[in-house]
């Protein structure tokens, strides 16, 4: 136990709390937020509509480099709904990863879709390109899309619409592969571009799980903006949290004039009428939660900053013991959401995480794998070998912005 105290008495310096309760990630309000709020209150726009809505979803898209961002009431329901906008339907199938928090897989349920879980690379704990390409050339026959339609032009010749492309179909069940979602694990980003060819030439859209990960960076581009639509999260405990509130990342501006449309209930803008052309969801974030992310946004340099710091300092601090930091993979610039010390076994992992969180420090293990858990069980996978591997292993510790 002498080195767990050593690992104690480091993260008690590092946060300068010599005593009580050290959190996972505490959030941190050292702007403008009491100002905003405040404006909120006095204008009495509290609810969904109000200047900072406007203003967070531009001040977003501008530093992620999207061209349009839809906020939304939280993070799952932004995968919810991106999850519908490509065609995810009942009874289809999507790609996606067993190493991730369960908001991923519940938001492909929604759907009525079965996930399929295929393995993570080791250097970066996200979606393997290699496990990927493994499992479609596996697995997927690409069949001719159904439905085609015949329409007539001048002087009654009929000419076909352009032809859908090819579906890929998985062989064993007979189920439409419908979307693929990467998920960047505490920040760290997956090989996203790798990933976006290769279902591209099986025509599967992509949506990014971008939940962990805003202000990291994959090859010089923020995660997020790679896929159809990503999506950020700004829970309590995010690098920048709006209280609870997610946002939905587009490149295609009508596609982000739908989803706006479809998370404000659907409703035709009018000035007295109620009237709605589809059904719609009430997934609209409140003015007073913006006004929290747009405080939150003018200080996200200086949060980074602070988390890289850390990092560092983490990462020196357990270069000479048998406990191994997780650093930030090749061509990444990582926001070290959380910080994540790997052991060599699972008792060796359970001995810390009861040791540091009965002596005042909170450390959580990874998640239990999704293809685990009882209502995705039969799931289809491939071997899911780092996988396993990690999740027998991993720990976060305390990660919390020093300002």
């Amino acid at each position: 136990m002498k080195e767990y105290n050593e690992i104690i008495n480091f993260i008690r310096q590092l946060y300068k709390t010599p005593e009580g309760f050290i959190p996972l990630h505490a959030p941190v309000f050292a702007g403008n937020e009491k100002k905003y709020l405040n404006e909120c209150i006095d204008s009495t726009f509290v609810s969904s509509v109000g200047k900072f809505v406007d203003l967070f979803e531009e001040k977003m898209a501008e530093y992620t480099g999207a061209k349009k961002a839809v906020v939304c009431v939280n993070g799952t329901n932004a995968l919810h709904l991106a999850l519908m906008m490509i065609g995810v339907e009942r009874d289809t199938e999507v790609i996606t990863q067993p190493l991730t928090f369960i908001a991923t897989a519940n938001a492909i349920a929604y759907c009525g879709a079965l996930p399929v879980f295929l393995d993570v690379d080791m250097d970066t704990m996200g979606l393997s390109p290699k496990a990927l390409k493994s499992w479609l050339d596996e697995n997927i026959e690409m069949r001719e899309a159904k439905n085609k339609v015949k329409v007539k032009v001048k002087a009654e010749v009929k000419q076909s619409q352009p032809q859908p492309l090819p579906q890929p179909i998985n062989k064993k069940t007979g189920r439409l592969i419908s979307a693929c979602v990467p998920m960047h694990t505490f920040g760290h980003p997956c090989r996203i571009d790798e990933i976006v060819e290769i279902c591209k030439e099986y025509n599967i859209s992509v949506v990014e799980d971008a939940a962990e990960s805003l202000g990291s960076f994959y090859k010089g581009q923020h995660t997020g903006t790679f896929g159809k639509i990503g999506v950020l999260s700004f829970n309590g405990n995010k690098i920048l949290t709006t209280g609870g509130g997610g946002m939905l990342l587009f490149q295609d501006e009508e596609l982000a004039k739908k989803a706006k449309h479809l998370t404000t209930q659907a409703k035709i803008p009018h000035a007295w009428e109620f009237a709605h052309d589809e059904i719609g969801y009430n997934f609209r974030m409140p003015n007073l939660n913006a006004a929290l992310g747009c405080a939150q946004l003018e200080q996200i340099d200086k949060m980074l900053k602070s988390k890289r710091k850390t990092a560092k300092l983490y990462e020196d601090h357990f270069q000479n013991m048998d406990i191994e930091y997780f650093n930030e993979p090749i061509d990444c610039q990582s926001n070290y959401w959380l910080n994540a010390i790997i052991f060599r076994n699972k008792e060796e992992r359970d001995s810390f995480l009861e040791y540091t969180n009965a002596n005042g420090v909170m450390s959580r293990p990874i998640w239990q794998l999704m293809n685990c858990l009882p209502m995705f069980k039969n799931c289809q996978t491939d071997n899911l070998v780092n996988s396993i591997w990690f999740e027998e292993r991993v720990v976060n510790i305390p990660s919390s912005v020093i300002l």
